[in-house]
């Protein structure tokens, strides 16, 4: 049988479980997603993700999403690929601290990913709200592109509860000070020109400082508290992940590297949602924006090599049903190229670029036979499908997925547990590269 033949007998499974959407305006009714209460079920964590940064229809439906999913579902929390130790004081802006326009100091040397929007609606919805809406950051400090987010807090720390140690930590901060960017794509290539004594003078006095604070915790605990301490472990690790991260990065720039090694962001960003589920009231239910190819359940291989065991697989071995993972792609219209380029602000240049038709064996492609326009496909009950009443195997599903115009090779249906389809999409047009 043609392999058309067979794809086409999954547009049809495709189209069975599809819930069609009326628009994209977050401000709008939500009655058109009452669909997905059954489908993510009593899921603890929905990740809603996109297949590239800064598309203007991506960020509207995360909108929307979070919205209906804390009006409606009692989610309370919007966990975000953002700095773990930077999100306190988003956090703190929500529920209410400080004045309106303060937003813009907080996210001033942050990437525009589509944040501001989100926590500009959870600060009016807290307002009223009788269990007002939480922000928890989840990255490594800066998204990788500085030590001193997780290193300044962590020595403010040190000088209340151990001033002994605050030398080391301030060793650490003079040599990530010499380095630090406004995002991975500038600190891992500086990171890469230190000498070689300044690296691992780092990675010593981070792995120092980080086997202290575990060490004697009851003395920590004695002078402070238990949550103080908690968090300043927490962004420790961070730090360390992030150190680990640079190395890891900048051989992939090099060309080499070892297998998997990226993965240290993502284990540190999967243990971070669940250090807020822990650390949160019982029944916590979080909302997680990432990127695609960080929730997603199975690992990241780029032309046959295996780069990233991303945040999803490690949520998904914790946390297995509890935890829902919904991609975000597009049929046609324009994605963000993003091209590294050392001498912008953030290392690299969003280039808008037009899309090509969907790649026959692509979940882009599955939607374009379906007919199927804006909405979210459950991914779940089409992967249970059973043969047909003649019999037929329910023939091959997706093995891709959009990535900016490129394609990640992945089996869909094992990565994801529903595709949201916004039709069409366009890059924003404030991006700073």
């Amino acid at each position: 049988m043609p392999a058309s033949s067979h794809y086409d007998r999954f547009a049809d499974r495709l189209r069975s479980h599809a819930i069609p959407l009326t628009h994209l305006d977050p401000e709008a009714p939500l009655d058109d997603l009452e669909p997905l209460r059954g489908i993510i079920g009593g899921a603890r964590v929905v990740a809603i993700g996109e297949n590239s940064h800064f598309i203007n229809e991506f960020a509207l439906m995360r909108r929307r999403i979070l919205r209906f999913l804390v009006e409606r579902c009692g989610f309370t929390v919007l966990a975000f690929e953002y700095g773990f130790s930077e999100g306190f004081p988003l956090d703190a802006w929500v529920q209410g601290e400080g004045a309106e326009d303060d937003l813009s100091s907080h996210l001033a040397a942050a990437i525009p990913v589509g944040l501001a929007e989100p926590l500009r609606w959870m600060r009016r919805h807290n307002r009223a709200a009788s269990r007002p809406a939480r922000f928890a950051g989840i990255d490594i400090p800066a998204a990788g592109g500085s030590l001193l987010p997780a290193l300044a807090p962590i020595a403010d720390y040190l000088r209340r509860i151990d001033p002994e140690t605050l030398p080391a930590v301030q060793t650490a901060m003079r040599i990530a000070e010499s380095f630090a960017g406004e995002s991975g794509a500038v600190a891992a290539p500086a990171w890469a020109r230190l000498a070689t004594a300044d690296q691992d003078a780092l990675s010593a006095v981070l792995m120092r400082l980080l086997i202290r604070f575990r060490s004697v915790e009851p003395l920590y605990v004695s002078r402070g508290d238990q949550q103080g301490y908690d968090i300043a472990l927490r962004r420790l690790e961070g730090a360390c992940h992030a150190d680990y991260t640079f190395r890891a990065m900048a051989d992939l720039f090099a060309g080499g590297g070892l297998t998997a090694d990226t993965s240290a962001r993502d284990l540190y960003m999967a243990g971070s949602v669940l250090w807020h589920l822990e650390h949160l009231e019982p029944g916590t239910r979080v909302v997680l924006a990432a990127h695609n190819a960080h929730i997603q359940k199975s690992p990241v291989s780029f032309d046959g090599h295996l780069t990233t065991l991303p945040m999803g697989q490690h949520l998904h071995r914790v946390l297995g049903d509890e935890y829902f993972a919904l991609g975000l792609t597009s049929t046609a219209g324009h994605t963000a190229e993003m091209r590294r380029d050392e001498n912008t602000r953030f290392g690299f240049v969003v280039e808008d670029t037009a899309l090509e038709p969907p790649e026959p064996g692509s979940i882009e492609a599955a939607f374009a036979d379906a007919d199927l326009g804006l909405g979210i496909a459950d991914l779940r009950r089409a992967h249970r499908e059973p043969a047909d009443g003649a019999g037929r195997a329910p023939g091959p599903s997706p093995d891709r997925i959009r990535l900016q115009s490129a394609y990640l090779h992945v089996p869909v249906l094992d990565a994801f547990d529903g595709i949201l389809n916004t039709s069409t999409s366009t890059v924003a047009d404030d991006v700073e590269g």
